[in-house]
């Protein structure tokens, strides 16, 4: 099975109309470079609560909405499924979900993923958890018939989310990011992401034989580009920090690509936690002697 998909950024901002622009441009962006799919970064529509905006106080809920119609429609016109992040909004007084949108190449609104780990202390008084409601639904999906989950941002701390999704037969993972808007003296002094965050997806996407699409805000300060990894670990392409752009990749499933694990990672999966065969052998088990 063949995929092409556009890894695409901008700076996202408070300004839904400035986002909305952004994101209909890249799509057709995304449709003239051969995409099936373009990957839009955590929060890109809405803009991230606690950074672009302080709080979701008088939020503008009804243009998000009309802004996710148009979204939709163009992806019906275009024939181009969207991965798009955005903010759900809740009953009452109730936070909102921090999503993506899994938009089909019929315009229509095949599901929504929640990020399960927000940001934050048990207190749900800092961090995401100041003004998101976690999630608790993994997100699987068909494109071109290759098998596909989502992520966001803080869950790539968690590599038990990775290990569900093979275990549910996922090839491909759209991980949306927001580690942007930072003042450059604060990115000078501390930025542990832009070396972090490459190497954990290249980590994921190895042990996992697994392609990856991340994504960022390009707005400045932004920690790094966005990438993509193929299953063996290698990072094939990446955008220019701190600038929109587009990153076209291709995913073939039946290309011969290095898997170290191929013979075992299915019986590690399985709770059995070592290759080959056992011996039943004194020695073996005297462990304590030399």
């Amino acid at each position: 099975m063949k995929l092409t998909l556009a890894t695409c950024q901008f700076p996202v901002d408070a300004d839904i109309y400035k986002n909305l622009d952004f994101i209909l441009r890249q799509m057709k962006t995304a449709k003239r470079g051969g995409g099936h799919v373009a990957h839009f970064s955590e929060a890109c529509l809405s803009g991230y609560a606690g950074v672009e905006f302080k709080s979701f106080h008088r939020f503008d809920w009804e243009l998000l909405t009309a802004a996710t119609r148009k979204i939709m429609a163009l992806a019906k016109e275009l024939r181009l499924w969207v991965i798009l992040g955005s903010s759900h909004r809740l009953s009452g007084k109730h936070k909102p979900h921090n999503c993506l949108y899994i938009i089909n190449d019929r315009g229509q609104l095949l599901d929504r993923y929640d990020k399960m780990f927000c940001t934050g202390d048990p207190s749900g008084k800092t961090g995401d958890l100041k003004h998101y409601t976690p999630g608790s639904h993994f997100c699987l999906f068909t494109i071109r018939g290759i098998r596909c989950g989502v992520l966001i941002c803080h869950d790539f701390r968690y590599d038990e989310l990775y290990r569900v999704y093979k275990r549910r037969g996922v090839q491909l993972t759209f991980h949306s990011y927001h580690n942007a808007h930072q003042s450059p003296a604060k990115l000078r002094k501390y930025n542990i992401w832009g070396t972090i965050v490459p190497a954990t997806m290249q980590t994921y996407a190895a042990n996992n034989y697994m392609w990856i699409s991340a994504n960022n805000s390009s707005r400045p300060a932004s920690c790094w580009p966005s990438f993509f990894v193929r299953p063996d670990g290698t990072i094939t392409g990446k955008l220019t920090n701190n600038r929109p752009g587009v990153l076209i990749s291709k995913v073939d499933t039946a290309a011969r690509i290095y898997d170290a694990s191929q013979h075992w990672r299915n019986r590690a999966l399985r709770g059995l936690y070592h290759s080959g065969k056992l011996l039943r052998d004194p020695r073996s088990n005297r462990r304590r002697s030399l």
